[in-house]
């Protein structure tokens, strides 16, 4: 039986199995011939030690916040979209017809409609195998991960031949108009007298993906629809007993996280590149599916989850940069960060189950 303590789960549990990847990650660094201690100060100076390297780090993060509360959502619901990538992909498209559709004369309402556009593309791919789902009972897993290679072929075809401005070699749109560009974190606190480095691509969509984090975290657990939500999540049988109708939380649910995968778009195609171009998620869709694991489905455990995987993103680029270690092995470290709080958790849980009953024995 699981004793802890709410704080323990949410913080204490992860953070053990952070510092167990790390741990083996300084093992497997150390076996190709590098000091680990050097890389990981490499790492940390690389990510954090400069607001240029924050200014990644943030950027990265940015991502991760939008697709692992995009997961987040669905995990309450018990369903699983594995198709983060592609709606995000397609929030692009939704994006890039805002963007390039009218002759915008301020960045402002520019990004009010293009994050608008982004849900509204990413909640309609989302929301087909949500109907699938709920209609005819097709797994929400097999359906959702089909439509991230759909998109991608759909997005492909699009922007080699539709959307592929005349004359250029480029799969991607033209550059979005100059007044859609989104104020960088320099341009935002500039004005208070902050320093940030003008290099860096995060951007107001990073305070977009914080209030997304307080809006889910009212939705899900102070609203009745969030309720309902989570307890069909629960339990489908005592949810249908209690009038909860199974097809509207699959439907809610999954448009919702369609939605906010899809407002990612704002970050990295609006943002970043300032026009949509081919693999622009990059596999944050994938990386939310860790994010919202580690952060246990929790808005705040996302935030955190996000930001250590950004600081991995852009620690790894400094590490590829500077050192012989593989870029890959960013992913490798990713990927124990995944084991060790996802599906090894209970070896780190069982002893603190331990721990906590006999504690609490001695003090009674």
């Amino acid at each position: 039986m699981d004793v802890l303590p709410k704080w323990v789960d949410t913080v204490i549990i992860p953070l053990i199995g952070v510092l167990i990847s790390l741990i083996f990650s300084g093992i497997i660094i150390l076996l190709i011939g590098e000091n680990p201690i050097d890389a990981l100060k490499l790492m940390i100076t690389g990510a954090l030690g400069s607001t240029y390297g924050w200014g990644y780090t943030l950027y990265y993060a940015t991502n991760f916040i939008f697709t692992g509360l995009a997961v987040s959502v669905a995990f309450h619901a018990r369903m699983f979209n594995i198709g983060g990538e592609g709606q995000a992909a397609i929030g692009g498209l939704g994006v890039a017809i805002v963007c390039l559709s009218f002759g915008w004369t301020h960045w402002f309402p520019a990004l009010l409609a293009a994050t608008l556009g982004a849900a509204i593309f990413g909640a309609l791919w989302a929301a087909i195998p949500a109907y699938l789902q709920g209609k005819y009972g097709s797994h929400i897993v097999i359906t959702t991960i089909m439509f991230n290679f759909i998109a991608a072929s759909l997005l492909n075809y699009l922007l080699v031949n539709v959307m592929r401005p005349t004359g250029s070699m480029d799969p991607a749109t033209q550059k979005f108009p100059e007044a859609t560009s989104l104020p960088s974190l320099h341009d935002m606190l500039e004005p208070v007298g902050i320093s940030f480095s003008k290099a860096g691509p995060a951007n107001i969509s990073f305070l977009i993906a914080l209030i997304a984090c307080v809006l889910v975290w009212i939705f899900i657990w102070h609203t009745r629809l969030g309720y309902q939500l989570r307890a069909y999540g629960h339990s489908e049988s005592a949810a249908k007993y209690a009038g909860i109708k199974p097809f509207k939380i699959i439907m809610i649910s999954m448009l919702i996280s369609g939605a906010l995968a899809g407002m990612m778009a704002t970050n990295n195609v609006m943002g970043e590149a300032e026009r949509l171009i081919m693999n622009s998620t990059e596999g944050a869709g994938f990386i939310g599916i860790a994010v919202a694991l580690m952060g246990r489905s929790h808005p705040l455990g996302v935030l955190l989850a996000a930001l250590l995987f950004g600081f991995l993103y852009q620690g790894g680029a400094e590490l590829a940069m500077w050192t012989t270690i593989p870029r890959e092995l960013i992913v490798v470290i990713q990927a124990l960060v995944i084991l060790f709080t996802g599906a090894l958790e209970n070896m780190v849980r069982a002893p603190l189950n331990w721990l906590w009953l006999k504690s609490r024995r001695g003090t009674s």
